[in-house]
């Protein structure tokens, strides 16, 4: 018998052959992962898709649930240091929300972020929204003593951290765990369309709008728009070429080189009367909304301070004590001595 094949099935089976051969080209061109031959720059490894898009969900999901409905949140940073002891100056933060006026509801909004996984899991004990920000291997768990190299770098950090929280959209208040929330402030935050960025001051001059108050950055409101997101980008730019200045002073010297009125920014500097501090205290505490231990060195003496203010206001709420005598703050004795 003969083996060989005749001419018509020779012809179609290659026919069947050249029609397989097409069918998978077209079906690993639709599919790329698919074809032996792929190319390395037609994707990223898949690793890096995975730590970038779960930086971008982490984040956004963060911010969403803390989120108003205006798309504006009110964010803290915190490390190890400001969760442990005996009275962690974080409990200290918390406790304002829950003795101060109007203020509790305002945790729903509050979006703590750690910089370490202590502080993570403090954050997620108590219930509250929280994020972890990744440092690239820096140390931040311990207490960062003021102007200290630490103390710098974690502040560009949170610099650097703020401006992506702008690019995504959101407004914020930005609140150091230093400062004591007794009213609810936003009913002393304009609304006014024109006003970009409110912040705080050491010390009031009596001018809201005058640049030389001089600003703190441990609490402001801004708004996310074209001309903020183009302030922390230079703001940013600035800290290779400003060794040895915490980001706060870097802020300061932009302001007096102009970037403000260059940029367009309407900024309003908050009157101490309602955003107080030990640098300046309030002049009257039936208005004050925040205090600030500011013009302070040292978690120790910040926390033993803000305690005092604590005994203040509920001494000023208790409605047995005797309110015909004017109101004193107690004096900030430890901070004033944190500098000796």
């Amino acid at each position: 018998m003969d083996g060989s094949l005749k001419p018509g099935a020779t012809l179609a089976l290659c026919t069947l052959l050249l029609i397989s051969l097409l069918l998978i080209y077209f079906l690993s061109e639709k599919n790329p992962s698919a074809s032996i031959t792929d190319k390395p720059y037609r994707s990223k490894p898949p690793s890096a898709i995975h730590e970038a898009s779960m930086y971008r969900d982490e984040l956004e999901a963060a911010l969403e649930g803390a989120s108003m409905a205006n798309k504006t949140v009110i964010i803290a940073v915190v490390n190890r240091a400001y969760t442990e002891g005996d009275k962690p100056m974080f409990d200290i933060f918390l406790d304002g929300f829950w003795l101060g006026e109007d203020t509790r509801q305002l945790t729903n909004h509050l979006l703590i972020v750690a910089v370490d996984q202590t502080a993570f899991e403090r954050c997620m004990f108590l219930r509250l929204h929280c994020y972890r920000l990744k440092t690239d291997g820096d140390d931040f768990m311990d207490e960062k003593v003021y102007m200290s190299e630490d103390f710098i770098k974690m502040m560009w950090i949170r610099t650097r951290f703020l401006g992506d929280v702008l690019r995504r959209g959101y407004n914020f208040i930005f609140t150091d765990t230093d400062v004591l929330w007794l009213r609810n402030p936003f009913p002393r935050l304009t609304l006014n369309e024109t006003v970009d960025l409110q912040i705080s001051v050491d010390r009031f001059n009596g001018d809201q709008w005058s640049q030389t108050n001089p600003l703190n950055t441990g609490f402001y409101m801004i708004k996310s728009n074209n001309k903020t997101i183009a302030l922390f980008d230079e703001w940013y730019m600035q800290r290779n070429t400003s060794v040895g200045m915490k980001e706060q002073d870097v802020l300061v010297e932009l302001m007096h080189k102009g970037v403000f009125n260059r940029l367009g920014l309407g900024v309003r500097f908050l009157d101490t009367i309602y955003f107080s501090g030990f640098c300046e205290d309030s002049r009257d505490i039936n208005v004050v909304s925040t205090v600030h231990a500011n013009c302070c060195r040292t978690i120790r003496a910040k926390v033993n301070d803000l305690i005092n203010v604590v005994h203040d206001w509920k001494r000023f709420r208790d409605p047995s004590d005797n309110k015909t005598m004017d109101f004193i703050w107690s004096n900030h004795l430890a901070c004033q001595n944190s500098w000796t």
